[in-house]
């Protein structure tokens, strides 16, 4: 396919990695010269200096024949111009990024279509959803909904006491055989594995494990960990996403959520507790030691920094978790802080990069993808796909599948039941079949499903 980036910003360039190693044809348009320097220095792809406002530009950098063109400058308004321009220009799909949600709600006087948008995208609210969930599942490092909900996928780092050291996965599955799950990933001292049956379990293991929704919690104990009841939050940074995950949890009809945001200008500080009533808002900065203690950060079941300085939100959250604060969750956006995060102790990191690039590549693989999640801090992904009746897999049982190399089939859905995935699992037309693959296995797997 041709695509068209506009924007050579983190997500921009993140996107134009991804799909160039994926065979695409990518253009990326900016105005600044050093970010278009680092992308055709480092990536195979084409670049195009341009203001994203002008149709000159867009034109020059081939919209009109382009079957996906992405807007995701830091602009909110420039993605939206530059959205209607390259839909009048020709663009077949236009995918832009919109941190502000006014035009996604029902009652908005202009709706994306207006705009020239065919898929609005919200990494911010992404990432807060995304916080949401790591906060209602305290042991998980990551948690994935999958399936409608019907499954989940959770990371878990085993410690050096976990009961699961020195298992192999025939052995764990074979102890807990009341349960059905399935182990799809491991992260191992900077290495992915997709695992068989004879892998063994070692301390510090990132495991990412696959079952039926109501069966998590008992996976968790399989563990060796505790799935503590958080309710007692603090978040540091009212932004956008500090905002939106207040929000989140203010409005759960199922759980009381004590919240206590410390924002650091005095008029969102006002905003925001004029808003929402049942949190506790504070103006203050968020990163002040002195503070954190004396509005009691060691009386917090959780504390969640999303301030705009990354480096901010690491140490305070290692601040926090110095204090015995059970579960801490920091913003990032630099890759390379990922798989760094939990070696130096924190519990979970969030990378709304990585939210906005789940959101569009659903929209830019082939066939009847249904999802895409890149699993944080290794180099695996999770997709889930709408089974085609033409394809070779159905009407096969798993063991007789020749799946590539670094790919396992973890889950199913049909007919609205789930069902975790063994050998003797026979794959149907318009099953949703939960797929774990290296990068470099995603092209064939999904090829086999068309």
């Amino acid at each position: 396919m041709k695509i068209i980036i506009i924007g050579a910003g983190e997500i921009g360039y993140d996107l134009a990695s991804v799909l160039s190693k994926e065979k695409h044809d990518v253009i990326v348009l900016d105005r600044e010269k050093e970010c278009l320097t680092r992308v055709s220095d480092t990536l195979d792809v084409l670049v195009k200096e341009g203001n994203a406002t002008s149709a000159k530009d867009l034109a020059e950098a081939g919209v009109e024949d382009s079957d996906i063109t992405i807007a995701v400058t830091s602009i909110d308004e420039v993605n939206m111009i530059a959205s209607m321009i390259s839909k009048k220009l020709g663009a077949k799909m236009v995918i832009a990024r919109v941190r502000s949600d006014e035009f996604s709600t029902h009652n908005s006087p202009l709706k994306p279509m207006d705009l020239g948008i065919d898929v609005m995208i919200h990494p911010e609210m992404s990432a807060a959803q995304e916080i949401a969930q790591l906060l209602k599942r305290s042991a998980a490092s990551d948690v994935i909904n999958l399936a409608e909900g019907e499954m989940q996928l959770i990371g878990i780092r085993l410690d050096s006491t976990s009961p699961l050291i020195g298992k192999s996965l025939i052995e764990y599955a074979q102890e807990h055989s009341d349960i059905t799950f399935r182990v799809v990933a491991i992260a191992r001292r900077g290495l992915t594995l997709i695992p068989h049956g004879p892998v063994r379990l070692q301390k510090f293991d990132q495991v990412f494990i696959l079952a039926k929704t109501p069966d998590i919690p008992e996976i968790v104990k399989t563990t060796g960990k505790v799935e503590a009841k958080l309710n007692r939050i603090m978040i540091a940074g009212g932004s956008a996403i500090g905002s939106m995950i207040a929000r989140i949890l203010c409005g759960d009809p199922k759980r009381d959520w004590s919240v206590k945001l410390i924002e650091p200008n005095y008029d969102s500080a006002e905003e925001l507790a004029i808003e929402l009533r049942s949190a506790m808002i504070l103006h203050g900065n968020p990163t002040d030691p002195d503070l954190l203690a004396t509005e009691g950060i060691t009386d917090m079941d959780a504390f969640v920094a999303v301030t705009d300085d990354e480096e901010s939100n690491i140490i305070s959250c290692l601040m926090a978790k110095h204090l015995d604060v059970k579960k801490t969750v920091a913003l990032v956006s630099k890759p390379d802080f990922i798989p760094l995060s939990q070696t130096i102790g924190l519990d979970a990191v969030v990378n709304k990069k990585v939210a906005a690039s789940n959101e569009i590549h659903r929209y830019v693989r082939k066939g009847k993808v249904i999802s895409v999640t890149e699993l944080r801090g290794i180099k695996a992904e999770v997709i889930e796909l709408l089974t085609s009746p033409k394809s070779k897999a159905v009407g096969k049982k798993l063991k007789d599948l020749k799946l590539p190399n670094g790919c396992i089939i973890g889950g199913i859905l049909c007919n609205g039941s789930v069902e975790i995935a063994t050998g003797l699992t026979e794959i149907k037309a318009e099953d949703r079949v939960m797929v774990f693959c290296l990068p470099e296995a995603v092209e064939k797997v999904t090829q086999l499903f068309q």
